[in-house]
């Protein structure tokens, strides 16, 4: 069972990626590349979201696992407190009508998005789909590069599937690994010692 200072960063830092990502959905410039796989799968397969989203889910967090980064509670929390967190913010917030609201929003949520990824994953109870499948090819490629490959093949193949890619996309697969990166630096917590903790 995890310490009580682990479940906070768990807990809080789902919670606050729950946030960043109805941020940038709400800002309408592009979803990250992840949820572009999973709405290119839906698209192909005449599939609802969430099913697809569960299916992709599973493909990455078993190969993760073939690679020892094996997943843990804080896998299932992941998925299941960031989709309500996300629920309920889209709920409150409304898309701007200009440009400039948009990119603010935009802008705001990259350092939601790293602080939540980096939290959650100091955790070390776990990893997400996308985080343990950047996880899983570090080494060799560090995270934050690892992390941009992985958004940016499911981008690519979403879109290649039929899903929308816009700016925001690209800001993600170029952004958001290294503000993560920077983000567990100024925090002080290790994501990659989710990986150590689950390799025992």
């Amino acid at each position: 069972m995890p310490s009580l200072g682990r479940l906070v960063l768990l807990l809080g830092g789902c919670v606050v990626l729950g946030v960043g990502v109805a941020l940038l959905l709400t800002a309408d410039l592009g979803s990250d590349g992840y949820s572009t796989l999973v709405n290119g799968i839906a698209l192909t397969f005449d599939l609802s979201f969430w099913v697809a989203n569960l299916l992709v889910g599973v493909v990455f967090v078993a190969l993760a696992a073939a690679r020892k980064v094996y997943p843990g509670v804080g896998t299932v929390v992941q998925v299941a407190l960031v989709g309500v967190t996300v629920s309920v913010a889209l709920d409150l917030l409304s898309t701007p009508d200009g440009w400039p609201a948009r990119i603010a929003l935009l802008v705001v949520a990259f350092p939601v998005l790293a602080i939540g990824i980096a939290a959650y994953l100091g955790s070390r109870t776990g990893a997400g789909p996308a985080e343990a499948a950047g996880l899983a090819w570090d080494p060799p490629l560090p995270f934050k590069w690892s992390y941009s490959a992985v958004q940016g093949g499911g981008a690519l193949v979403g879109w290649l599937l039929g899903a929308t890619i816009g700016p925001g996309t690209i800001a993600v697969i170029v952004l958001l690994g290294p503000l993560v990166d920077l983000a567990a630096r100024l925090m002080r917590v290790d994501v990659h010692q989710t990986v150590a903790v689950n390799q025992t």
